[in-house]
């Protein structure tokens, strides 16, 4: 028998022109950065290259280094990068990003003018020069017809009014949140998950508190990372006003009923008969049809 064994081929052992890599390319300001495929192991923050798109080439930025791509993301579809951008592409790129920020500016007075009651978020433009997508957000309805005449005489380009959401209004103006790091919709969150006031009431949060609202005005989208969290961890303790026995020590076990929770700490607060109240973790405490749950 033989004593040779096979040896796996990692990528770290394929030769380096084989090497595949992702990489962070920003299309255009202000939106996030996407993942794209890569085999040019020179490509840097801040260079421009050319990349599929679903319209054809696009052009954009590295805004994230490149990252061998993993062995369990390899079944996954990315788009490609092309190729360096050429400098009359950049140059191009960039003047139409500068002209996008001069169109928002002049549609913003346009509206004003007219006395619509809309925000101009951003404006995009086709490479073309055919299309000009003006996004904008509105609390009510508008009747826009006359501000797209109005610039549709002032760009000479076909007019195309979006409107989109608070949040997405938000995710586009980027900002700073509470926590004091950059918006997480404007980070990294590809789409919106709902967000109900259930998961607040699950965390144990004030609905009257304020800090509830992100920057958008809506619910913040972070009360959905520990929700699961909360959920699994309530499934281990009896609900408010159950009957229950409580071990106290050297006092023996005492009869009470569940006043609160302490979820994190795997707690809750029992009222005795005597009028007192005791905090009690979950090991002390037995009721009747307790769930055959390992504590966490």
């Amino acid at each position: 028998m033989s004593d040779t064994t096979e040896t796996a081929t990692t990528p770290a052992a394929l030769p380096e022109a084989e090497l595949q890599y992702l990489i962070g390319i920003r299309l255009r300001e202000p939106l996030q950065a996407e993942d794209y495929l890569t085999t040019d192991v020179d490509l840097h923050v801040g260079d421009v290259v050319a990349v599929e798109t679903g319209q054809g080439t696009g052009i954009g930025e590295v805004r994230r280094p490149k990252r061998l791509l993993p062995d369990f993301k390899r079944d996954r579809l990315y788009r490609h990068v092309l190729r360096r951008a050429s400098d009359g592409e950049i140059r191009e790129w960039r003047d139409r990003r500068a002209l996008e920020l001069e169109h928002a500016e002049t549609c913003r007075r346009r509206a004003r003018g007219r006395g619509l009651q809309l925000k101009v978020v951003d404006v995009e433009i086709d490479p073309r020069h055919r299309r000009v997508t003006v996004l904008f957000n509105a609390e009510e309805r508008v009747d826009f017809r006359d501000l797209v005449r109005d610039l549709a005489h002032e760009f000479h380009s076909r007019i195309e009014m979006r409107q989109i959401g608070a949040r997405d209004t938000t995710k586009l103006m980027d900002g700073i949140g509470p926590c004091g790091r950059q918006l997480c919709c404007s980070s990294y969150l590809k789409k919106f998950d709902p967000i109900s006031v259930k998961m607040a009431k699950g965390q144990d949060m004030p609905l009257t508190d304020s800090r509830l609202l992100g920057n958008c005005g809506r619910l913040k989208c972070c009360l959905l990372y520990e929700f699961s969290t909360y959920e699994q961890l309530r499934k281990h303790l009896p609900k408010v006003g159950t009957a229950c026995q409580a071990d106290c020590g050297g006092q023996g076990c005492m009869t009470g009923k569940v006043r609160s929770l302490r979820v994190l700490k795997q707690a809750v607060v029992v009222g005795f008969q005597d009028g007192t109240e005791a905090e009690v973790p979950l090991e002390a405490l037995t009721w009747e049809g307790r769930p055959h749950i390992q504590p966490l």
